[in-house]
């Protein structure tokens, strides 16, 4: 009995060895920085939200526990909770664009020295989401 157990146990090890070190899914900021966002039909989940797991919430700001500036951006649904946040097809007048931008006398966003910053391919997506509907998907 003890020499089965002994060999379900390590055939369960070897395959957990075996098969965690193939998960690709950590985010880097080398290659979300990398990444070129589609022209159209941008994803919140697949576009938007790795951009704010790294750059704003996952450094302790914008999360469901913080709420720095009373906004968290886990989700799409927080994202748009404010309607001055995120104006559904205006761009131009959403305060996260803003935010990122440094406009209107708001500090840019993520702040000098706490994450890198948004890169243009990035604010580029935002703003065509944001113009496309803001759509949660």
């Amino acid at each position: 009995m003890m020499k089965k157990f002994i060999f379900i146990y390590a055939g369960l090890a070897i395959s957990i060895y075996l098969i965690l070190p193939g998960c690709k899914d950590s985010i880097t900021a080398a290659n979300l920085d990398s990444k070129v966002m589609p022209q159209s039909n941008i994803s919140f989940n697949a576009d938007l939200e790795p951009v704010f797991q790294l750059k704003c919430n996952g450094s302790g700001c914008h999360d469901d526990g913080s709420f720095a500036g009373g906004l968290s951006l886990t989700s799409c649904a927080n994202a748009k909770s404010d309607p001055g946040v995120v104006v559904t097809g205006s761009s131009k007048t959403s305060i996260i664009v803003w935010a990122i931008e440094g406009q209107a006398g708001i500090q840019p966003m993520p702040p000098v020295g706490v994450n890198k910053p948004v890169t243009s391919e990035q604010d580029r997506g935002l703003k065509k989401w944001i113009d496309e509907g803001a759509k949660c998907n």
